[in-house]
Formats: structure tokens, sequence, C-alpha cells
């Protein structure tokens, strides 16, 4: 199998024909449009539009919707988009890390690409810095489909043989 590696290969963000979809998560929802808006732009410039937009009340809530999206078909790609800023209990580490085992379990159980666009700071001004984390996502979920796409039309090629 070739070794593709995105400097060597422009391919892998043509994001043409793609269906992603999106959650954003309405807790600091401040943050989460900016991220958003980074994320719509850069899937924009990278050749797709989007074909849905949710919104889910924080960050918890974001794996619950990506796994119905997933089982619904009809896209290729997610992408979470939430903020979580550090308050004074041990409900960051909580919030942090089962939001993001949750998009890992929702990426392998349904063998889709999925972005993790949840940002996990400490204060506001820290948030504000880090909005081009959806612009990131956007490129991460485009690679990935891409990936996948590669794999399987390597492995069809292989099967043909």
């Amino acid at each position: 199998m070739q070794d593709a590696r995105l400097r060597d290969d422009p391919a892998l963000l043509d994001a043409r024909g793609m269906r992603i979809a999106l959650v954003q998560a309405r807790f600091n929802i401040d943050i989460t449009d900016a991220l958003l808006q980074s994320c719509l732009r850069q899937l924009r410039e990278l050749g797709a539009e989007p074909v849905r937009v949710l919104t889910v009340p924080g960050a918890l809530e974001l794996p619950q919707a990506l796994d119905q999206l997933a089982r619904a078909g009809g896209v290729d790609g997610l992408v979470a988009l939430g903020c979580v800023i550090r308050g004074e209990t041990y409900h960051f580490e909580l919030v942090c890390d089962i939001s993001a085992a949750g998009l890992q379990e929702v990426a392998l159980r349904h063998g889709i690409a999925v972005a993790n666009g949840i940002i996990t700071v400490e204060n506001q001004q820290q948030a504000l810095a880090r909005v081009d984390k959806g612009a990131e996502c956007a490129r991460v979920v485009v690679e990935m489909v891409n990936l996948a796409r590669a794999v399987r039309a390597h492995a069809s090629a292989e099967e043909s043989r």
C-alpha cells in the first residue's frame, strides 16, 4: 500500500462530495458558535457542504448524538464541537474524559471518521484562543474519510488479484 502523507498529497484534504455532519454543544455557546463557524468555513474551503448541523445541551450529550447520526447512515464523517471550562470541582475531569471516550467509541463501533472538537481549557481566554480547533477538526475529518476510502480501495484491489 502506498504511504499517503498529508504534506505530500493534498488530495487527502479534498472534501468534494463528502457528507459531513456536525454536532455542537450549546454549553459555552459563545465559544462553540466560534468553533462551528471556524469548522464550517474550513469545510467549505475544502469543498464540503455539511449535510447536517445539530445542537445538544453539552459535551456529555455529543457522543449520543453522533452515535445516532452514525446509526442513521448517510454521512461519511462526524465532527463534535464543544467547550469545557474548568470549574472548582472534579466535574471538569469527568466531562472531559467521558465525552472523549464516547467519541472514540462511536468512531470505532461504526467505523466512521469522528473529529473531536471539544476544547478543554482553564478559562474563557484560553477558549477564545483555541477556536481555530474548529478548522482543525474539518481537516481531520476530511483526511480520515479519505484515508478510509483509500484503505477500502486498496482492500478491494487486493481481493481482485
